[in-house]
Formats: structure tokens, sequence, C-alpha cells
């Protein structure tokens, strides 16, 4: 299993951090190219436990669903069709920090095909770090 974490401070607060990373969708002004579409409500609200996104334009993309949310501190997802992968999970925690809120991204990954543990985990920092630039326009700092 490939596993990548990056941590960075956003210049925001902790709250404000969380809902950006709950709400997925919220991301798509941010992320060109790419959207994520609430495709089935989670529960207590719609961005809730067992929501699902769809990620991607058009009929491409994959689709991941939120398995834990603790507010203000914990979101957690995990891509549950549309890539070549045995199983994707993507942790983000948060922390105050000196000048806003520590973000530390996580993201595990098994893909399907036959690939090296270094390659896969170039990728997953590529993606976080995008991911990480997003959110630093969102909140311009």
């Amino acid at each position: 299993m490939a596993r990548t974490t990056v941590e960075a401070v956003i210049a925001a607060p902790r709250d404000a951090v969380y809902t950006f990373f709950a709400h997925r969708d919220g991301i798509n002004p941010y992320m060109p190219g790419v959207q994520f579409t609430l495709s089935k409500p989670g529960s207590p609200t719609p961005e809730g436990v067992g929501a699902q996104y769809t990620v991607g334009r058009g009929k491409i993309g994959f689709v991941e669903e939120t398995r834990a949310l603790v507010p203000g501190e914990k979101v957690e997802y995990e891509i549950i069709k549309g890539v070549p992968v045995k199983r994707h999970v993507g942790t983000i925690l948060l922390a105050d920090a000196d000048g806003g809120t520590k973000v530390t991204y996580t993201m595990e990954s098994v893909p399907s095909l036959p690939l090296p543990d270094k390659i896969v985990e170039a990728g997953l920092r590529t993606l976080i770090n995008q991911m990480l630039g997003a959110t630093r326009k969102a909140f311009k700092s």
C-alpha cells in the first residue's frame, strides 16, 4: 500500500477549513477542470457521513464517499468506484497552528495495477498538493 502525508498551515480558522473540506463541492471554484458534485446525500446533513460525490468532468470521473466527519478535526473519504484502485482513502486532520490551521492530509492507495509504491506515492503527493493549493486560494493564504 502506498501512503503519503503532506502538512500545511492554512491562514484561516479551523472551523472554516473544516467546512471547506467537509462540503466537498465547495472546492469547485478553486480547482479548474475538476468538479465535485453531490450525487447522494449523507446523514444527518447532505454532506454528512455516507455522502457520495462524483469527481471529474462530464462522464469522466470517479465517486468518493464520506466515511467520517469530526467537526473541526477530521474529514475522511474513500473512492468507491471509477478508478483502478482496490482501495483509496483520504484523511484530513485539522489542528490549531500559529497563523491559522494545520492541515495534515494523508492519502493511502492500493492500485489494481502493479505499480511501484514510489510512483504511486509521488502521484498521491501531487494530488494532495493540488488540493492544498486550492485551499490556500480559497482562503488567500
